[in-house]
């Protein structure tokens, strides 16, 4: 299944957050939403990303802007690294890849000189739900660099 494009249809999806509750994307009809995902929780590129979002976390808030972080661990993971790090936002688990697999984002990597697939760092920006209820694909960010990258898509979602 190809990747989402800008202005594609997200159909809802369910999954689990770090407090094993049940998610769905329409539970954020109203709002637009950020979804990262990223490699796995609590490796360095992966908390310095999520640390970014919460450093600024208050300006996606007062924006009115949903923060999502999604990665292959367990529930478990999720919650251990979400206390870690004192993370404000819901992270949420898809160790069965269905969501991953569905925005197409296992791709092969480089990992010490040798040839991995992995979970491709990307950032979809969602709209909320138009007058027919569907919540549209608005921008993606690929090969996210996680430095700066909060930074990145609070600017773009405020100037829309």
């Amino acid at each position: 299944m190809p990747a989402p494009q800008p202005n594609d249809i997200v159909e809802n999806f369910t999954l689990q957050n770090q407090d094993d509750k049940t998610v769905n994307l329409t539970d954020f009809k109203d709002t637009p939403v950020v979804l990262f995902f990223y490699p796995r929780a609590d490796t360095p590129g992966c908390t310095i990303e999520s640390c970014g979002f919460r450093d600024i976390f208050a300006k996606f808030k007062e924006a009115r802007i949903t923060v999502l972080g999604i990665s292959r661990d367990t529930v478990k993971a999720q919650k251990k690294f979400k206390d870690k790090f004192d993370l404000p936002y819901d992270l949420l688990a898809d160790p069965d890849m269905v969501l991953i697999n569905r925005f197409d984002l296992v791709k092969p990597k480089n990992m010490y000189g040798k040839l991995v697939k992995g979970v491709k760092r990307t950032t979809y920006l969602i709209a909320p739900a138009d007058t027919q209820g569907h919540q549209r694909l608005i921008h993606t960010f690929e090969d996210v660099t996680p430095k700066g990258h909060a930074e990145e898509v609070l600017a773009l979602l405020k100037n829309r």
